[in-house]
């Protein structure tokens, strides 16, 4: 009986050790696995704001020669045209199985109306801006959305970000204040579209963050569905307000340069709501609009040439450069200082918890 007992104590034993043996060596595994994990992630929101960048950048200068340079009078005309070529290619790249699109359904349809609403204000108050006011101008006018975005994502999104984070966002709007004071070109109407702008950009960028962590829809269905809900209203509007008479008045429709940028601009239109929602997807709302303000960094250098509606002032520059800079900052502390650390060693009992949440 004795030996019977040392025997299975011996057993207990070895099953003991191999069970302590396959542990410990799982962790390593694991370790890579976060490790990889981590990176990709890391190269998705880098890549993703990248994206972003540059597409806002490209939309805003085609958009500036369009409307200020050509003078197109009509910018809800702009308006309808990206929004049209959107659901078009939408429908064309989903025929062709190269993108998938949900069936229409009216309870989709009416679950994402509030965000087709801000959509819509973000498209006609932002092109209704960029066509009343420079280009230096509205870049700084536009910071306030990413205050509006931060304090968005502390009241619904229950996202708070660090001090250091919170304090760049304060310069970045304590140099737009120092630039808008100082404006010499001031134009009222500008600045108001401008900041109903900053309101549903914030708002729909919360929104759009909230139905993609849903998971019942795709970005291609976002596009879609906003794109759709925004057209009819955008043509309501426009007979509304008559501006079919400028688009028929308007004398540089056979102008090949005209047209080239015109196309441009509704193209980029989709290309740019594309890049935003991956951004926002793999980043944050906030974050999203930072890189949109850290890409007017060369918007608001160059576009003191682009338009030849900008008058330098001194204080006007220093104002620029501060809320500039404050954007490097906050990107640096974003992306840098930031970025995932692998599990230490008094971690590592929490390696396989972490990486299958």
């Amino acid at each position: 009986m004795k030996v019977k007992d040392d025997f299975n104590d011996t057993e207990k034993s070895k099953n003991i050790h191999i069970e302590s043996s396959s542990i410990i060596e799982e962790i390593p595994r694991n370790e890579a696995n976060c490790s990889i994990r981590s990176n990709n992630d890391l190269f998705k929101k880098i890549a993703s704001a990248l994206f972003y960048g540059s597409a806002s950048m490209m939309i805003m200068f085609s958009n500036k020669i369009v409307l200020t340079k050509y003078n197109f009078a009509s910018f809800q005309a702009l308006a309808i045209g990206q929004i049209s070529i959107s659901i078009f290619l939408l429908e064309l790249f989903c025929q062709f199985g190269l993108i998938k699109l949900s069936k229409f359904d009216t309870r989709t349809a009416t679950n994402m109306f509030p965000l087709s609403i801000f959509y819509f204000g973000n498209i006609y108050f932002g092109l209704g801006g960029t066509k009343l006011i420079n280009l230096p101008m509205f870049t700084v006018l536009r910071r306030f959305s990413i205050l509006m975005t931060m304090y968005g994502e502390i009241l619904l999104l229950k996202i708070k970000k660090p001090i250091s984070i919170q304090l760049s966002v304060y310069m970045m709007i304590f140099g737009t204040i120092i630039a808008a004071l100082n404006d010499i070109s001031f134009n009222l109407v500008g600045y108001i579209y401008t900041m109903i702008n900053n309101i549903f950009t914030a708002g729909n960028g919360i929104l759009t963050k909230k139905k993609i962590d849903n998971k019942k829809l795709n970005e291609y269905d976002l596009m879609y569905y906003n794109s759709l809900l925004s057209l009819l209203p955008m043509v309501i509007l426009s007979i509304i307000t008559n501006e079919y008479e400028k688009i028929n008045s308007y004398d540089r429709w056979f102008d090949s340069s005209f047209l080239f940028f015109f196309f441009l601009s509704c193209l980029m239109g989709l290309i740019l709501n594309y890049s935003w929602m991956l951004c926002t997807k793999y980043n944050s709302p906030l974050t999203t609009a930072v890189i949109g303000c850290l890409k007017n960094i060369l918007v608001t250098y160059f576009g003191m040439f682009i338009g030849g509606d900008y008058r330098f002032s001194n204080l006007n520059f220093i104002g620029l450069t501060i809320s500039s800079i404050s954007s490097i900052v906050y990107s640096y502390y974003t992306f840098i200082a930031r970025k995932p650390k692998l599990p230490n060693e008094t971690e590592k009992s929490s390696v396989l918890e972490t990486c299958n949440r």
